[in-house]
C-alpha cells in the first residue's frame, strides 16, 4: 500500500495509527487526515523525536499496514 492508499483508506487506519502511536489523540487523527506531513510533524512535537526518527517510524506503519 503506498501513502496515497493510506491516505484515502485513513478512516480505516487511523485506529492503527493511535495504537502505533498512543500520544495521538482523536482530535490529531481527525487533524492528519492521512497526511504523511501532518503525522510525522505530530509525532515529532509528541514524543521529542527528530524527523529522520518520526520518518522511520512512519515507514514501520507504513510496512505493518501493508502485512494485513
Amino acid at each position: 500500500m503506498n501513502w496515497d492508499q493510506i491516505e484515502g483508506n485513513w478512516k480505516q487506519l487511523k485506529g492503527k495509527a493511535r495504537q502505533q502511536w498512543g500520544k495521538l489523540t482523536d482530535d490529531h487523527v481527525e487533524q492528519i487526515k492521512g497526511n504523511r506531513d501532518m503525522l510525522s510533524g505530530k509525532i515529532q512535537e509528541l514524543y521529542g523525536i527528530t524527523k529522520e526518527e518520526a520518518d522511520k517510524q512512519i515507514d514501520s506503519f507504513n510496512q505493518s499496514v501493508n502485512k494485513h
